[in-house]
């Protein structure tokens, strides 16, 4: 009887090569001309990636999760294979259009030897690899920073980089409320590295320049653009997932977000918030200008309170989900729950104590090899990978927001690898970082 392969069997012994003009087609047709007629886009093509007679990258800056349909606007007719989360690679909905559109598997925020090689394929191939260095779509309106390594991979392969510039998607579809949401949206491609730039420019050079030329704060791009948006009377949804911390008393997890208005259920600061994306507060209320300043200056009471306090833990009741070798997850789920417990991240690293398949179990993940979290789909919940292995956590409450910002400040604070910013050095002056800076 033939061996019944697992995914991660089959991942590794396809083929990657350029994906079919054909496919390529159908994808545009699909995903562009009908589906994504709706939201209007805008295609500003500064230099075309189709210029190019050899291989490529495209890069783009990654607002939700619809930019794939901004990039393939506008690197059509240019057969490109975007690289996309393993993970995704095991959910029915995905499984299959991925392997016909030889989209390259890799593993978010781990090493990840399959998708260099499928990486170098493509490119010695002479096709266009399209990717999102960030690694992961916006949280909160603004850009991460990219994942470390990025720079070296392209003065590996010593070839020509584009940049296709999004705008205005994390608006059209948040990582709190997953409606879509109509305004005003735009793909601007231009080349961004040619090859004597790659020769020339140190890998601290380059990431520099890509971590600025993503710089982005769509709240106050719409305040400038002053753009209206269909949002259903929905628009401050869930916005407590990361707006957290009331700015008037203080106190967390006590904000709600309702209809147009969020409001702090224990001092009732608040405001409403109109289509333009933008808040009103209520009489004598403190609100920042605009979520994106909401969670930077969560970030940075999280910067202070971890120094502060060497005994500094947080946690909260979860479940556990893993994925399955041979059975593909369906129904909008992204694993199978395996366990529950408690989720506990202090000075030492993430940890999880309680049930796997029925039996004892419990897990730690230090700040060495965890440097943020996946939010794959909304911010219910997030995603990592622990030794190779692919863990979703679902916290009891939502403390998803929190415990992101947390698992990067302590890794910040004990390692600094996945530094912040440079414009952000404010956050940190006359405090100490990790190893990088000692």
């Amino acid at each position: 009887m033939k061996e019944k392969l697992s995914i991660s069997k089959k991942l590794s012994k396809r083929k990657y090569k350029p994906c079919p003009k054909i496919i390529t087609s159908i994808y545009k047709f699909i995903m562009v001309d009908i589906i994504g007629r709706k939201y209007k886009p805008k295609f500003n093509i500064i230099d075309d990636v189709n210029d190019c007679d050899g291989p490529c990258f495209v890069i783009f800056n990654h607002l939700s999760r619809l930019d794939h349909i901004y990039v393939c606007g506008a690197t059509y007719p240019r057969v490109t294979n975007m690289m996309a989360a393993r993970n995704e690679f095991y959910r029915s909905k995905f499984s299959f259009v991925f392997g016909l559109n030889k989209v390259i598997p890799k593993k978010n925020y781990s090493p990840d030897r399959l998708a260099l090689h499928g990486v170098s394929e493509v490119i010695k191939a002479g096709g266009c690899v399209t990717f999102a260095p960030e690694g992961l779509a916006s949280d909160y309106g603004g850009n991460k920073p990219i994942v470390p390594g990025t720079s070296k991979m392209f003065k590996h392969f010593k070839v020509p980089v584009y940049l296709c510039y999004l705008e205005g998607q994390y608006l059209q579809n948040t990582k709190v409320c997953l409606d879509e949401r109509y305004g005003e949206t735009s793909a601007t491609m231009s080349i961004l590295f040619t090859k004597e730039d790659i020769e020339r420019l140190s890998v601290e050079e380059m990431d520099d320049i890509i971590n600025e030329k993503f710089r982005r704060n769509e709240y106050a791009w719409n305040a400038e653009k002053k753009i209206k948006w269909e949002t259903k009377g929905r628009i401050c949804h869930r916005l407590e997932d990361f707006c957290y911390k009331c700015p008037k008393c203080g106190q967390e997890f006590t904000m709600k977000g309702e209809g147009d208005k969020i409001t702090c259920l224990a001092c009732g600061n608040g405001a409403t918030m109109d289509d333009y994306y933008q808040f009103h507060p209520f009489e004598n209320a403190v609100i920042p200008e605009s979520p994106f300043e909401w969670v930077e200056q969560e970030r940075m009471d999280i910067i202070k309170e971890i120094r502060e306090n060497p005994d500094y833990f947080f946690e909260d009741e979860c479940t556990i989900g893993n994925l399955d070798e041979y059975k593909l997850v369906g129904k909008n789920k992204t694993s199978f729950i395996v366990g529950e417990g408690k989720i506990r991240i202090d000075h030492k690293g993430m940890h999880y104590k309680g049930t796997r398949n029925g039996e004892p179990y419990e897990f730690t993940a230090d700040y060495k090899n965890l440097y943020t979290l996946i939010t794959a789909i909304d911010t219910s919940f997030f995603n990592f990978y622990l030794k190779g292995e692919y863990f979703d956590v679902f916290p009891k409450h939502q403390t998803v927001g929190k415990i992101l910002l947390l698992v990067e400040e302590m890794h910040r604070y004990h390692v600094n690898f996945y530094k912040n910013f440079k414009w952000n050095d404010y956050m940190y002056e006359g405090l100490e970082l990790g190893i990088d800076n000692k």
